[in-house]
C-alpha cells in the first residue's frame, strides 16, 4: 500500500487531479457548446472561461488538501507574508480589473459575438472572441486586434449591428452639381438591392426592407447622398467593394456624373 506522505503518493494525487479537472473542463466545453451551437452568445463564451479556470483552481485546492498543503498555503498567504500578498495583489491589478471588465460586457453586452464595432480611434472589425482578459475583434485581411476588456469597457463603441441579426455600414456616394438627384437616389438604392451580399435591414411596422437612400449634403464639389447597407456574415470589405462596383457602374450608365476635384488654370 502506498503510503500518504510519499512521492508515488503525491504523484498519484497530482495525476487524479490533473486528469479529474480536464474531464471536467471537457464536459464544461461541451455543454456549453450545446448552449451556443447555432450562434455563438458573448456570455456564454466568457462563462466559459470563467468556469474552466474555477474548476482548474478547484481540482488543485483538492489535490493540495490531499497532499496536506492546504493549511500551510493558508498560513504563509494570511500569516506573516503581508507584503508578499500586497505585493501579488498589486501586480494582479490588470488582471483583476479585465475580468471584472469582461464580466461587465457579458452581462450588459454592448455587442455580441459576430458584431461589427467601431472603436474610437476609427478602426473596425467584427467580434470573434472574449477571454477573461481581451477581446479579438477580427479586421481587414488576416489581422486581429486584441483588446483587455477594462480598456474596451471605457471606450465609446459603435456598433453597426446592435441587437439585431446584421451587421451594416453607412454608405456614402458623391454626385455632379446639376445632376437628377431623385434619380441618383432611385439608382444607388436599386444597385445596393442588385448586390448578392446585402440584405433588406431596416425595420419597419410591415417588415425589414432596404434603406432609402438621403440627399445629405452640400459638398464643395459635390451633392452627398448617403444609406445604410445592411448584410449577413460576408467580409464588410467584400460587400463594400460590391456596392461601390455597382453604384459606379449604375451612375454611369444613367448619364449621372461622379464629380473629382479639378483645377482651372487661367493665364493672362
Amino acid at each position: 500500500m502506498i503510503e500518504k506522505g510519499t512521492l508515488p503518493y503525491s504523484i498519484i494525487v497530482i495525476l487524479i487531479s490533473a486528469i479529474v479537472a480536464w474531464i471536467l473542463i471537457f464536459i464544461n466545453k461541451k455543454v456549453f457548446r450545446k448552449f451556443h451551437k447555432k450562434r455563438a452568445h458573448l456570455h456564454l463564451v466568457f462563462f466559459e472561461r470563467i468556469n474552466s479556470v474555477i474548476i482548474i483552481f478547484i481540482c488543485s485546492i483538492v489535490g493540495l488538501s490531499f497532499l496536506g498543503g492546504v493549511d500551510s498555503l493558508w498560513k504563509s498567504v494570511l500569516g506573516g507574508t503581508a507584503v508578499i500578498s500586497a505585493v501579488i495583489v498589486f501586480t494582479a491589478q490588470d488582471v483583476i480589473k479585465d475580468i471584472l471588465a469582461g464580466l461587465m460586457i457579458s452581462i450588459y453586452k454592448p455587442f455580441e459575438i459576430d458584431n461589427r464595432i467601431e472603436l474610437e480611434d476609427g478602426r473596425s472589425g467584427v467580434v470573434k472572441d472574449i477571454t477573461m482578459r481581451h477581446v479579438v475583434i477580427h479586421t481587414w485581411g488576416s489581422q486581429e486586434l486584441i483588446i483587455p476588456n477594462s480598456r474596451l469597457n471605457s471606450m465609446i463603441i459603435m456598433n453597426d449591428s446592435y441587437h439585431t441579426g446584421t451587421r451594416s455600414f453607412q454608405a456614402t456616394f458623391h454626385i455632379a452639381y446639376g445632376s437628377d438627384v431623385k434619380k441618383a437616389m432611385q439608382v444607388i438604392k436599386q444597385a445596393v438591392m442588385d448586390s448578392p451580399y446585402t440584405v433588406a435591414g431596416r425595420k419597419t411596422e410591415e417588415g425589414r426592407v432596404y434603406d432609402n437612400v438621403f440627399f445629405m449634403a452640400y459638398d464643395e464639389s459635390s451633392l452627398q447622398m448617403s444609406t445604410t447597407v445592411y448584410y449577413k456574415k460576408t467580409p464588410t470589405e467584400v460587400v463594400k467593394s460590391d456596392v461601390n462596383l455597382r453604384v459606379n457602374e449604375a451612375l454611369k450608365a444613367n448619364g449621372i456624373e461622379i464629380p473629382y476635384t479639378y483645377i482651372n488654370v487661367i493665364q493672362k
